[in-house]
């Protein structure tokens, strides 16, 4: 076991990240994360909680599934209830009912999402509530007191997001401003708490990945997230860009791979030494009808489906696998019965939670580097 001594004196550090085990002829390692409200082993997956919640799940169903950390969103929460609110409330664990750890984004997507509606400069980001239409002013400093106010264990700075294609004199002024804005968020971090992670940025440029991931290194954060990729660009640039960065980052601190998440995915990544993980897609695939499984995706709303007495996953243990049919599945969906994307979210959560143990388990047994592809390590399998 390898644990990494703290840095520039800060003695949480060492008791922060903990390797257990690293891939030896490889980038893979799996990890245990400490933080106020639990413990994380990683490589974990995320489920997102945007606005406090997980769309179609409650925090009763997250404990069953054995999520041990959620993601929340400290632009939307801002928003909508208000940290204020949250604050005088207790707090967001105690506001949405969940003692495990949260991280929260703090929006930097979803302002770059919203480019007709915001304007940026050194100072923040001046933005028009998609809500309501009142304006509002963020700085690298108000987004971490939002953050503080929600109680995250952890909170992420404020950050130049860019799009693909871009221009390299952009993409260095992204880079720039983000390191600076991290800077000032370093300094404005108060919490006793909860840990800070900052973003690096750059494209598909390797120079300014490098310059990036170089300048927030001497500053020093306690998280590194990989940040401004799967916004477009080509697959192979972008895993050119999460290698070039695990590379640089340093080993003792936990990665975060923003926003990229399916199976294939991470299990690339993690290949790649990646520990952290978030994705919509589990929730928002099971939403549309769409199960992952350990044969591939299914529609559970083709009309093939609709005389399938089986179950969706024939190796699953989870509750939609064990007691519904595939044609019971897609009787709720012609329906329009809330119960149907309901019981697929829940399968895929599960199909996600059980592939990161799985995964985990193959960096332990050293099996991992064996494994071309992600079909090799499956949650279960599908013949039992």
């Amino acid at each position: 076991m390898i644990t990494f001594a703290p840095e520039k004196g800060d003695e949480n550090l060492s008791s922060l990240f903990t390797i257990i085990k690293k891939q030896t002829d490889g980038k893979a390692r799996t990890g245990r994360l400490t933080l106020p409200h639990g413990t994380v082993t990683t490589p974990a997956f995320m489920p997102v909680a945007t606005s406090g919640c997980v769309k179609m799940m409650t925090v009763d169903d997250l404990d069953q599934l054995g999520a041990t950390i959620i993601l929340s969103n400290a632009f939307h929460l801002h928003l909508r209830p208000g940290e204020e609110l949250i604050d005088r409330l207790g707090g967001l664990h105690r506001f949405v009912g969940w003692h495990r750890p949260i991280l929260t984004d703090s929006g930097g997507f979803q302002v770059f999402s919203l480019s007709d509606l915001r304007s940026v400069s050194d100072e923040g980001v001046l933005f028009r509530s998609p809500y309501d239409g009142s304006e509002r002013f963020l700085t690298p400093e108000r987004v971490v007191r939002i953050q503080e106010m929600l109680g995250s264990d952890i909170a992420m700075v404020l950050d130049d997001v860019v799009p693909y294609p871009v221009c390299y004199d952009r993409a260095q002024e992204a880079v720039d401003r983000s390191v600076r804005w991290a800077e000032r968020s370093r300094k404005a971090f108060r919490s006793s708490d909860g840990i800070l992670g900052a973003i690096a940025h750059g494209s598909i440029f390797p120079d300014l990945r490098e310059r990036s991931i170089k300048r927030l290194c001497e500053a020093d954060f306690q998280l590194y997230a990989i940040g401004g990729l799967s916004v477009g660009e080509p697959q192979e640039e972008m895993w050119k860009m999460v290698d070039l960065s695990t590379d640089l980052l340093p080993e003792g601190r936990p990665r975060y791979l923003m926003g990229v998440g399916s199976p294939e995915d991470i299990f690339r990544a993690v290949l790649l030494g990646v520990d952290l993980f978030d994705c919509v897609l589990p929730t928002r695939m099971g939403r549309t009808g769409v199960a992952y499984t350990a044969d591939g995706t299914v529609n559970i709303t083709h009309a093939n489906i609709s005389r399938d007495d089986t179950p969706l996953d024939k190796g699953c243990a989870c509750g939609t696998c064990a007691r519904y049919s595939r044609a019971y599945l897609h009787h709720l969906f012609r329906i329009g019965e809330a119960s149907g994307p309901r019981l697929l979210t829940f399968h895929n959560l599960h199909f996600y939670l059980r592939l990161m143990e799985r995964i985990r388990e193959a960096i332990i047994k050293e099996t991992i580097g064996e494994q071309e592809q992600v079909k090799n390590i499956r949650p279960y399998q599908s013949e039992q």
